[in-house]
């Protein structure tokens, strides 16, 4: 059986191949020219090539289907090859600017919002994700090929850079032998050359994973979805919190090595009526205390089937001022996807039993004929957006 060529790090294709610059040929085709096809690699020889195309497919996930969101956001679903399938968004964080003469003066800047796992084992209460189950562990070559297939599609340069955020479906920490193997692959510099400091893991808190994170001490920046302040509220949010307390959770944050210069970012989602008011605010500030924080607080996002309901935006401005007046840098996170009922779990839902239109792009012209579309076609669907960037984390 042939093994994808994503999920081999250039350490390991350098054991295969002699002498090792051959592994450094295939990586920078693979990677630095997006190359697909082994017949299109001319710095090896005839022979290699065909062995090359004998021992290894080069796509591991096929896009089946993308949407464009009004706020810039594009939410991909991609196919496995054993027919499952994952969510990914592009967000775009800042737009590119030109001069007059129509010079680019400011690139663009994306950050890619990948999954690790089919499925999630879970079960938080916000998330659609969950009530299908887990289906199985991403391979690190599924994680990369996220990011590549994007970059392809949008035909990137090979050198421009992106953030890496692991917060679509699953659990990062629970799948950590892939995700820790992939952040290496991202970052070598033959590859796509993506640093560990652009990269964010995030962890709805499996304490002693955060210590094992730690100690392979790869350089990358870390997300705790923390989203109550007390062990019930968050046992009914995040079953997982039974076995791993909010108490556990921080010690572990403590422990955890990071850059000076950067934050731990903590992913509050507010939820009215159950986490946005005052007290929460001031049990968040104790909580926190000593640690180089970043709070992001995100406004629940509707979807159908949930009892939850969004807060009230003046309630989770007040709440922000607390955490600032207080000394914590906190941000309310924007939410994209609105419009496209882009909650996590609703496009692998729906997609069970819809067929997607490939490539379709929301225009903001066609937004309310979509939304009547939605509520009255069975065979409709809508794509979702992962945890914390997106929609609910």
């Amino acid at each position: 059986m042939k093994q994808f060529l994503a999920d081999f790090s250039l350490a390991e294709l350098a054991a295969i191949f002699s002498p090792e610059y051959r592994a450094k040929q295939i990586f920078e085709w693979f990677y630095r020219q997006y190359g697909t096809n082994f017949d299109t690699l001319t710095t090896v020889s005839k022979a290699l090539r065909s062995e090359l195309s004998d021992r290894f497919e080069t796509e591991a996930l096929t896009i089946a289907a993308k949407q464009t969101s009004v706020d810039g956001s594009e939410k991909y679903l991609f196919r496995l090859a054993d027919n499952h399938t994952i969510e990914t968004v592009l967000l775009l964080m800042r737009e590119g600017e030109t001069n007059d003469d129509g010079e680019p003066i400011r690139q663009a800047q994306y950050t890619v919002c990948v999954s690790t796992q089919v499925g999630c084992k879970m079960g938080c209460a916000f998330c659609m994700t969950a009530k299908n189950g887990f289906v199985r562990n991403l391979t690190a070559g599924e994680i990369v090929s996220q990011v590549l297939a994007i970059k392809r599609d949008h035909n990137m340069l090979p050198e421009k850079g992106l953030n890496i955020v692991y917060m679509g479906m699953g659990e990062p920490l629970d799948n950590l032998a892939s995700v820790a193997k992939a952040t290496q692959i991202f970052a070598t510099e033959a590859g796509l050359s993506i640093s560990p400091r652009r990269q964010t893991i995030s962890t709805s808190g499996i304490s002693p994973k955060i210590d094992e994170l730690g100690e392979m001490n790869l350089g990358v920046l870390l997300a705790i979805s923390l989203h109550a302040v007390d062990n019930a509220t968050r046992e009914r949010l995040i079953p997982l919190n039974k076995a791993f307390n909010i108490e556990s959770v921080i010690a572990a944050t403590r422990r955890f090595p990071i850059d000076m210069r950067k934050r731990v970012m903590f992913e509050y989602l507010m939820i009215d009526g159950v986490n946005d008011d005052p007290r929460s605010a001031k049990t968040l500030v104790r909580l926190l205390g000593n640690i180089r924080a970043k709070v992001n607080l995100i406004a629940f996002n509707p979807h159908e089937g949930s009892s939850f309901a969004r807060p009230d935006r003046a309630k989770m401005e007040a709440f922000q001022r607390y955490l600032l007046d207080h000394g914590i840098v906190c941000t309310i996170r924007q939410s994209r996807g609105i419009e496209i009922d882009a909650a996590c779990g609703q496009l692998r839902e729906r997609h069970t039993a819809s067929e997607i239109v490939s490539h379709e792009t929301i225009s903001r012209e066609s937004i309310k004929q979509r939304s009547m579309m939605l509520r009255m076609s069975a065979r409709s669907f809508s794509f979702v957006l992962p945890r914390i960037w997106c929609s609910n984390s």
